[in-house]
């Protein structure tokens, strides 16, 4: 299956689960630019949580797999923040983008002071 036609796949399997459930998406239209756009970022999540770098200590994972989830947040909001008109979504939008870029920026530094401790390299600011 081509990369084209896997995203026409999940496009009308989404059309079609959101139809049967009567979620939001129940439609029989083709999805949106936005739709798509946030279906790719939402892959692009999970893709990135399935591949990020695991050692087995619980809080490694833990932050190398919510690195991966945040930026696929930044994501998701920065496309609310491109075509979305609610004001009360688009500040919640950009409260994500703030927060979350600094929780990933928060963990990236946690990350680089315990890899460098377990080399016995004295963490310096």
């Amino acid at each position: 299956m081509t990369a084209s036609t896997a995203g026409r796949f999940a496009a009308a399997l989404l059309i079609a689960c959101a139809t049967l459930t009567g979620g939001a998406h129940a439609t029989t239209t083709a999805p949106s630019a936005f739709d798509r756009a946030m279906t790719s970022a939402m892959n692009d999540m999970m893709t990135a949580m399935d591949h990020a770098p695991a050692n087995g200590e619980a809080d490694h994972d833990f932050a190398t797999m919510m690195i991966a989830h945040h930026r696929g947040a930044l994501d998701m909001a920065k496309l609310e923040l491109r075509d979305g008109r609610d004001e009360r979504l688009r500040r919640v939008a950009q409260e994500i983008v703030v927060t979350q870029q600094s929780e990933i920026d928060l963990m990236n530094t946690i990350l680089r002071a315990r890899a460098m401790q377990s080399k016995g390299i004295a963490h310096v600011r």
